[in-house]
C-alpha cells in the first residue's frame, strides 16, 4: 500500500494537498484492508474505509471504489465530476481529469473499459462499456469512447473517431 501510495505522491508531483491524491490514498487503504486478518479488525477497518470513502467522495466529487484495479503512478489532475465504475482496471501511469466517467454502458451489463499503461484521458471523456484501451492511448476532451482502442492510438468526438498517433519527428 506505501509503495503505491509513494507513487501516486510522486506522480501527482510531490502535491499531498492535490485532491486527487487524497482520493488515492483512501482507495489503497480500501485496497489494503481486503489483505487484513484476523476478520474482526478487517471489518472495523471496513468501516472507516467506508466513511472516508464517502468523505472523499464529498470533497473531491470523485467516485472512485476500491474495487476498481490500478496500476502506479495514477494522477487525478482536476477534481470534480470523476466516476469510475468498480469493474473497472487501469495500467500504470495513467491520468484523467475532471468530468470522466469510466464506466459501464448498459446497467444490466457489468462489463467496464479494460485500460493499458500511459493512457491520457481528456476533461468530459466518457468510456463506457465492455471495451479495451490499449498502451500509450490519449483519448480526447469529451470524447465518447464505445469501442476498442489499440495501442498508439488517439480517440477523439462524439462517437470517438480512433486514429494512429502521429509520428515524433
Amino acid at each position: 500500500m506505501f509503495d503505491h501510495i509513494r507513487s501516486d505522491l510522486s506522480a501527482h508531483g510531490g502535491h499531498w494537498g492535490a485532491q486527487g491524491f487524497w482520493a488515492l490514498v483512501v482507495y489503497r487503504f480500501g485496497r489494503w484492508r481486503y489483505g487484513v486478518r484476523p476478520v474482526l479488525l478487517r471489518k472495523f477497518l471496513s468501516l472507516i474505509y467506508k466513511v472516508l470513502y464517502k468523505l472523499a467522495q464529498i470533497i473531491t466529487g470523485i467516485e472512485l471504489p476500491c474495487e476498481v484495479r490500478m496500476g502506479k503512478g495514477f494522477v487525478i489532475d482536476h477534481f470534480g465530476g470523476i466516476v469510475v465504475s468498480g469493474y473497472a482496471s487501469f495500467g500504470d501511469n495513467c491520468r484523467i481529469r475532471n468530468g470522466v466517467v469510466v464506466g459501464l454502458r448498459r446497467v444490466d451489463e457489468p462489463c467496464a473499459p479494460q485500460l493499458g499503461n500511459n493512457v491520457d484521458i481528456g476533461a468530459g471523456a466518457k468510456l463506457l462499456g465492455n471495451i479495451r484501451i490499449g498502451n500509450n492511448v490519449a483519448i480526447g476532451a469529451n470524447a465518447v469512447v464505445l469501442c476498442d482502442v489499440p495501442d498508439d492510438h488517439v480517440a477523439y468526438g462524439v462517437p470517438a473517431v480512433v486514429k494512429p498517433r502521429k509520428a515524433k519527428s
